[in-house]
């Protein structure tokens, strides 16, 4: 059974930071691409960052460019999201999902972030 477990969310002020990690089990994320979302209420689920098989290639969604880093560790089978300089509007439900070239994904459940202004 393929699980992907998001951990480290909470409430914290604006300008603080908070580190988000996903630890998967029942797959090799080393297989998939691996990426966090977000949703807000009343909002479209957004993409905040990427990151390749080997870790080599992050990618960023606008409104968070700068201000988060996406990594990986193929050994321990997490992926972590770093992210500074939170502003109000980061306030949202991050979402991990493992994907791979044959249209196969896994979403983790997904955790709460909340800044306060």
């Amino acid at each position: 059974q393929v699980q992907l477990v998001e951990s480290g969310g909470g409430s914290v002020q604006a300008g603080g930071s908070l580190s988000l990690s996903c630890v998967a089990s029942g797959l090799a994320i080393s297989d998939y691409h691996m990426a966090w979302f977000r949703q807000a209420p009343g909002k479209a689920r957004e993409l905040v960052a990427t990151i390749n098989h080997n870790g080599k290639v992050p990618n960023y969604g606008d409104s968070v460019k700068g201000r988060v880093t996406i990594s990986r560790d193929n050994v321990k089978n997490t992926v972590d999201l770093q992210m500074d300089s939170l502003e109000f509007a980061d306030t949202a439900i991050y979402y991990c999902k493992a994907s791979n070239p044959f249209r196969t994904e896994y979403w983790g459940q997904g955790i709460q972030v909340t800044v306060s202004s």
